[in-house]
């Protein structure tokens, strides 16, 4: 017989590479910026090495890897980013179907990301998508002070909406958050959509690579 799954009482979902596919747009910009900076790197080497991470995060990491970045270099980058991603990118394919769906059978929803608020008000803005979740409903690193993998942004969430953890689900594309999410005592499912998923896989989450592949997962079907 087919797996079933329980319904959540809450649904949380990363932005980037989960919502919208912004992360290999991002990571472009930011591959192109360490380069010139001393650390040779490409996109493809980029998505791996800090997908997920929060920008102070990816800045250590990436001095630690030989990068030599001012202080301002965050704000740099961000102004630079947030040009690229105003030209557009696209909703993650079938994602808007699992929302609706999700509002139908009365499930909340939220987000939970390691972004800047105003990085998902560019991707999410032109999909109606920031109105939906901000600001009852969106949860940034760069505002509340925590960033994934600490669970606490997590357990953030869940309390505004006052659910218990174990009857939370996550959706995550990177390690990172899949690691947050077990360290808060929730379920993660790991969207992997250009590859195996073993990453996600390592901590905890149960890949899934569809969007339509989702629902079922949410005990929806």
């Amino acid at each position: 017989m087919p797996k079933t799954y329980p319904r959540p009482d809450l649904v949380i979902f990363d932005c980037d590479g989960v919502l919208v596919d912004s992360e290999r747009v991002f990571n472009a910009v930011l591959a192109e910026d360490l380069t010139s900076r001393g650390l040779a790197m490409t996109t493809e080497v980029s998505l791996p090495t800090f997908a997920g991470l929060a920008m102070p995060e990816v800045a250590k990491k990436a001095t630690e890897m030989g990068a030599t970045l001012p202080e301002t270099w965050i704000a740099e980058v961000y102004e630079i980013a947030y040009a690229t991603l105003r030209q557009g990118v696209p909703l993650i394919p079938g994602v808007m179907t699992v929302l609706h769906r999700l509002d139908a059978a009365g499930i909340p929803t939220c987000v939970v990301s390691n972004g800047s608020e105003e990085k998902m008000r560019i991707t999410l803005g032109p999909h109606g998508l920031w109105d939906r979740f901000h600001p009852n409903a969106m949860f940034s690193a760069h505002t509340m002070k925590v960033a994934k993998p600490d669970p606490g942004i997590f357990l953030a969430a869940a309390a505004h909406f006052d659910v218990e953890a174990r009857q939370c689900v996550v959706i995550e594309d990177s390690a990172t958050g899949a690691r947050g999410a077990y360290r808060a005592g929730m379920q993660c499912f790991g969207y992997a959509a250009h590859d195996a998923g073993d990453l996600l896989a390592a901590e905890g989450a149960e890949v899934f690579h569809d969007m339509a592949d989702l629902p079922l997962r949410l005990g929806l079907d």
